[in-house]
């Protein structure tokens, strides 16, 4: 834990951000634990939005969010197009995507997660081990 990240700990940003994107109807909503894979986070959240308005919405919403908890230095990149935007909360990274997107980014293939299928239960969130 850092000074910007305030008293909240790893889980408790990713416990957040999920909370945050389920609140704002996220569809397809993914945790991936990084712990061991990589150095850059703890885990990776990947959601998507229904259009450019419904991204862009829930970034602003989540870095609110985060920045009333007491974390400071949270940025979110890409909020001027709304296609894809990036959050960067220290232990947590989050990637917004509208569908089609998300889908040709393919994030989750490399972390060899599969994308979930458009026809699955959109309002369920999945932790992918």
């Amino acid at each position: 834990m850092n000074e910007q990240q305030g008293q909240l700990t790893s889980d408790q940003i990713l416990d957040l951000a999920v909370t945050s994107l389920d609140d704002d109807k996220a569809k397809n909503l993914i945790t991936i634990p990084l712990a061991g894979k990589t150095s850059i986070a703890d885990h990776l959240v990947i959601a998507s939005g229904t259009s450019q308005r419904q991204v862009v919405a829930m970034a602003e919403h989540l870095v609110s969010k985060l920045k009333k908890s007491g974390m400071t230095g949270v940025t979110a990149e890409g909020k001027t197009s709304g296609d894809w935007v990036v959050i960067d909360a220290f232990d947590i990274i989050i990637h917004l995507f509208r569908p089609e997107v998300r889908e040709f980014y393919n994030l989750e293939k490399m972390w060899n997660v599969e994308l979930p299928e458009s026809g699955a239960s959109d309002d369920s969130s999945e932790q992918i081990s």
